[in-house]
């Protein structure tokens, strides 16, 4: 005879619920080497972080585009996009010698993709090639008006690049990244972050009251219209009430969904967002009254494809969550200092003793890292400890 009814529908609910364990935190990957175990315990995940001002992560997407999402297809180059002007490094000690050297990074990486899109970049063959990707890899249900209106207002040659070499003749570029990890409290940092000739920072970069740990000097701030606004919520308490401001400060953006590039428009001519899920809204009240069309880096989405299917593809995209998913903030910052940098070092990035900090180094109380289902955090986590270790980049780590 059969179990009894009871007993198998208990074994049903059993089952149900290992599977739907399995793929959510399933972390087997053949084709890389295993992660400590610290790194394997990850936490069910999560959908969205409390009190956002829009769901995070979801870009605006639609179930269609996670189809597109689950099947990224293999990086293989811009097409006929026009790659930007390439500005060879003089550096002897540049990473990309290490890179060439590395046989699993040597194969990686590809220097010649272009990092930040422009006017330039906007022709007929590249709206079509990119309206068949979703965001952020392309623009597939955006309005080709809307597209261009913004691209061809990024049309001086500071907007191809993030910083001229010939700056740096007879030295190297050396950047770090800082992310927002706890680990950086009472690190005592600031000084060797200020140290170095550009500073990226991104999404809740408190400064006051932690210069000593996380320094002050401030390049590049890199965010999505999404990430900014919900970091001005959630991150308020801990005095983030303004994003990075100064004159020679650029602002990398990352388009994300619609609302980037109408942001963008609006931030450029100065005027008020004419339309769209922030109409209404001041750019000036963000990036200061004299934000001109040189303050703005674009992440090209060429770029965007290129580190997603070549350093992050996560199991997530093949899971009823593909849609949600995208790289972090922090990890694109980070890929984008060591695709234009010779000398790349990162801080508040997560490690393998993540457990041991908080979440955020500005929080008073210990709060555990919070693993949601639009990042892989402990992909992006492997990712950094291999880099640091084939010497490409160094990671920081207690």
């Amino acid at each position: 005879m059969g179990a009894p009814r009871g007993a198998r529908l208990c074994l049903l609910l059993l089952l149900a619920g290992v599977t739907l364990w399995l793929l959510l935190c399933g972390r087997g990957r053949a084709t890389q080497p295993a992660p400590k175990a610290s790194l394997l315990q990850q936490r069910t995940l999560r959908l969205v972080p409390g009190g956002m001002s829009q769901v995070a992560g979801s870009h605006g997407l639609s179930r269609e585009s996670s189809i597109n999402r689950g099947k990224l297809s293999k990086y293989s180059g811009p097409g006929k996009a026009k790659p930007t002007k390439d500005q060879p490094s003089s550096c002897p000690h540049s990473l990309t010698l290490k890179v060439k050297a590395d046989p699993r990074f040597g194969k990686l990486f590809r220097f010649h993709i272009p990092v930040l899109m422009w006017g330039w970049h906007f022709t007929p063959e590249t709206w079509d090639r990119l309206k068949e990707r979703s965001v952020p890899y392309g623009w597939q249900g955006l309005s080709y008006t809307a597209i261009a209106s913004t691209l061809h207002l990024l049309n001086d040659s500071s907007n191809s690049w993030l910083f001229n070499k010939a700056w740096f003749p007879d030295g190297c570029v050396r950047c770090a990244v800082v992310g927002n990890g706890g680990i950086l409290n009472g690190s005592r940092q600031g000084k060797a972050i200020d140290a170095h000739d550009f500073v990226f920072r991104l999404n809740g970069a408190v400064i006051k009251g932690f210069e000593d740990d996380v320094g002050t000097k401030t390049s590049f701030y890199g965010f999505t219209v999404n990430t900014m606004k919900n970091s001005l919520i959630a991150y308020r308490q801990y005095g983030f009430t303004q994003i990075p401001q100064s004159k020679d400060l650029r602002y990398i953006l990352i388009p994300s969904d619609m609302r980037d590039y109408v942001m963008l428009k609006s931030a450029i001519l100065g005027s008020p967002v004419q339309d769209g899920y922030d109409k209404g809204d001041e750019p000036r009240t963000y990036f200061g009254p004299e934000a001109s069309a040189k303050k703005f880096k674009l992440l090209h989405p060429d770029f965007i494809h290129y580190l997603t299917a070549r350093f992050l593809r996560s199991e997530i995209l093949n899971t009823e969550f593909g849609y949600l998913y995208m790289p972090s903030t922090g990890a694109l910052m980070l890929l984008t200092a060591l695709h234009t940098c010779d000398q790349v070092s990162a801080y508040g990035f997560i490690t393998d003793n993540y457990r041991e900090f908080s979440d955020h180094y500005y929080e008073r109380e210990k709060k555990p890292l919070v693993f949601y289902a639009n990042h892989d955090m402990l992909l992006e986590a492997e990712l950094w400890k291999s880099l640091h270790r084939a010497g490409i980049m160094k990671l920081y780590q207690r």
